[in-house]
């Protein structure tokens, strides 16, 4: 076969030596020129970089010279501002001291209790609480309605007291008083739960005359505010009455035949407050802040000592040069009347000069006790069995349900026209089951758990379903063992479980279900008003802060409104605080919340510096989270601020700010919350100054600073209080 003729034009040009070597020259000239020019473009950028840096550091140099000359100055004018919360601390005090009837202001006070006329102790005064429980002790014969009637008094007083251990700060508690008030909390708490048992046997000895036509036994249902109590008189026997309902409600109990043909009463006693739980540890009137706590407020006081005593010595000048002037000018006749005002000025100067003192150590003072509230606990709670509570990570919710069996006492009886009744000494004695000796008894089962029906208090907010927990008496603790089949339904609000043995038994839920907070923001509604909401993952939560008070303005649960019966109720802020954690919206760490939840960590002093200043400048500054805040280290703090003035329109997008504080530096951020990445670079045409005060003055309006001066001092207080008492910087 012939080979295919080659196409024409297919053959290639044959590069010579000398061409090659020449395409190898250019090449290489070409190689080298680029490198030259990429040389020459690196030197020349590097050149930039460098003088650009060389230009930055030495505007940041003047920066910090700026700063370093006027931060005296900026500190001894946030000392004086600060002022307020000595103030509003001497405030509280003073209202102390009234209401435990300090012999100087006796009179008016046993005038203000005397125009009070509702008969009531000062539970303070250990004669008084005493003489009332003694005076109670003796009635006899009370029934449960005069019980549930005296026992809103009764709460009344053990809520004062606890009051009383939580508003005092510990160096205003003497420990003989801790002593007294805890032991009256408690003496009052055993003796309400006493009086329900004896107005319970009271009941019981007439059960038969109460007895329902339809089924033969006894059922009685008391509600009120505070206590709901259920009653059952087993007086039929019958063994195929086995279901308990009360009317008219869901709660009821599935009993076995045992207890169907015994000679018993079933009673619920649904106290809507939990005295089962021991009292929480009380402030030792001794204590001290911690080594790391100290060091802080010595740290802190040495700055505020040098500000007030460059104050103290401008001020010593300036008297000691008016008192130059005044000699030159004494060519006239001095008056005596004259003599006399120069007198009493001499007489005020030291008066002035104690009260200078005593509001510097009382600033002190209370630094290091706000300091206390953001301590955290060094070493985790003790360690806890596997159906042990732990009341660090896990709260009771609802109150306390006193689910008892008894033995039915006897009944009254008629004869003759009178009707009489033995009474036993021993008084109202409970049914042992199961008991304890079962040999008599031919199954293992003829003691099966009860099956218990309880509603959940309405006004009580359960984010998960809740535990059971039943209290041991011995070991005095909540045990989730003995407890079995729990069903919870939310809408119905009500939960059904399966009881071993009878007792108090309550709801559990974990107090740190809102927390880490999602995002927060505090904004001027008014003057001396602001509104606080933090968003959760369950709920966005609404408070409205004015003066010395707190209120609840909103919930939201999944988006949609939830009314809620603490709203538009004023309150102090730490009863404020008792009342959301009762109510189930607990956004209030505790000192051992950071070994349950993932944290923030911030240094306390930044934090409380922070929250400080924040609520001096909230009057007219809306303060939110920032993402960043995570991002940056444990020495500072990143936050959005805008100016927003009261009763202001809202803004669809408002411009915020990003601040940076460090506790002795604040500063504008380049960055925004849309930024993708993390940068202290500060933003274009600002300064940095030792305050958050001065930083947001450098772009406030006249009439911003304005509403800022007129701040009331107790109002400041109360904002810092509820920023330390949720720690928004470290917990969202």
């Amino acid at each position: 076969m012939a080979p295919k003729p080659k196409k024409a034009g297919s053959k290639k040009k044959k590069i010579t030596k000398a061409e090659r070597l020449k395409q190898l020259q250019e090449e290489e000239e070409r190689r080298q020129k680029e490198e030259e020019e990429a040389r020459v473009k690196y030197a020349k950028e590097e050149m930039e970089r460098l003088e650009k840096q060389r230009v930055e550091k030495e505007k940041w140099r003047k920066l910090e010279a700026k700063d370093l000359e006027r931060r005296n100055e900026e500190l001894e004018e946030l000392y004086l501002l600060e002022g307020c919360f000595p103030k509003a601390e001497k405030l509280k005090r003073d209202d102390r001291l009234l209401s435990q009837r300090k012999p100087s202001n006796i009179f008016i006070l046993q005038w203000k209790h005397y125009i009070q006329c509702d008969g009531s102790p000062d539970p303070s005064i250990s004669q008084e609480i005493n003489t009332f429980i003694s005076l109670w002790k003796e009635e006899t014969n009370e029934t449960l309605e005069a019980v549930i009637a005296k026992s809103k008094l009764v709460l009344n007083l053990i809520g004062k007291l606890k009051l009383i251990l939580l508003e005092t700060p510990p160096y205003d508690l003497q420990e003989k008083n801790i002593i007294q008030y805890q032991g009256s909390i408690l003496e009052l708490q055993e003796l309400l739960h006493l009086k329900f048992n004896m107005a319970t046997e009271l009941l019981l000895r007439q059960a038969s005359t109460l007895a329902d036509v339809d089924s033969g036994n006894m059922e009685k249902v008391i509600r009120d505010e505070n206590v709901t109590l259920y009653v059952w008189a087993n007086l039929k026997k019958n063994p195929r009455y086995k279901s308990v309902t009360f009317s008219e409600t869901q709660v009821g109990f599935e009993i076995p035949r045992i207890l169907a043909t015994s000679d018993i009463a079933l009673r619920l006693l649904h106290t809507h407050y939990d005295h089962v739980t021991p009292l929480g540890p009380a402030p030792a009137a001794s204590q001290e802040p911690t080594s790391t706590v100290t060091h802080l407020v010595k740290d802190e006081a040495k700055g505020i000592e040098a500000a007030v005593s460059k104050v103290l010595q401008e001020e010593s000048k300036q008297q000691e040069n008016e008192s130059n002037s005044v000699h030159e000018e004494e060519t006239k006749v001095e008056e005596p009347g004259d003599a006399e005002e120069q007198k009493n000025s001499v007489q005020e100067e030291p008066e002035v000069k104690q009260h200078d003192l005593e509001m510097k150590l009382l600033s002190e003072t209370v630094l290091a006790a706000q300091l206390l509230l953001l301590e955290n606990a060094q070493e985790k709670p003790r360690f806890f069995e596997d159906d042990e509570i732990d009341l660090c990570q896990f709260t009771t919710l609802g109150g306390v349900y006193h689910l008892d069996i008894l033995e039915l006492p006897p009944q009254y009886k008629s004869m003759k026209g009178w009707m009489i009744v033995e009474i036993l000494k021993e008084g109202l004695q409970k049914y042992v089951y199961p008991p304890e000796t079962t040999e008599d008894f031919e199954t293992e089962n003829a003691f099966p758990p009860i099956e218990v029906m309880l509603e959940v208090h309405e006004n009580v907010i359960f984010f998960e379903d809740p535990m059971v927990a039943r209290w041991d008496a011995e070991a005095k603790h909540w045990k989730t063992d003995g407890i079995s089949n729990v069903s919870h339904k939310s809408e119905e609000r009500l939960i059904t479980f399966s009881l071993e043995t009878f007792g108090p038994v309550t709801l559990i839920q974990d107090a740190h279900v809102n927390m880490p907070y999602q995002s927060w923001e505090l904004r001027p509604l008014d003057v001396n008003k602001v509104l606080l909401t933090v968003t959760t993952v369950f709920m966005e939560i609404q408070i409205q802060i004015k003066e010395n008070f707190c209120m609840l303005a909103s919930i939201k649960l999944n988006n949609k409104k939830h009314y809620s019966i603490l709203e538009e109720k004023w309150m102090t802020p730490i009863s404020f605080i008792l009342a959301l954690k009762e109510a189930g919206l607990n956004i209030f760490p505790t000192r051992h919340s950071h070994f349950y939840v993932a944290t923030n960590y911030k240094l306390p002093l930044v934090e409380i510096k922070a929250y400080r200043q924040m609520a001096l400048l909230s009057s007219a500054f809306a303060f939110g989270w920032s993402k960043w805040n995570a991002v940056c280290d444990s020495k500072k703090v990143v936050f959005q601020v805008r100016e927003y003035l009261p009763k202001e329109e809202p803004i669809q997008n408002p411009n915020w700010t990003l601040l940076m504080f460090s506790g002795d530096r604040a500063q504008s951020l380049r960055i925004n919350e849309n930024s993708e990445a993390f940068s202290e670079a500060l933003k274009e045409e600002t300064e940095f100054h030792s305050t958050l005060y001065h930083m947001v003055k450098d772009f406030a309006s006249k009439e911003a600073m304005r509403y800022i001066r007129c701040s009331n001092c107790q109002f400041i207080d109360s904002v810092c209080h509820m920023l330390l008492s949720t720690r928004l910087l470290s917990y969202s």
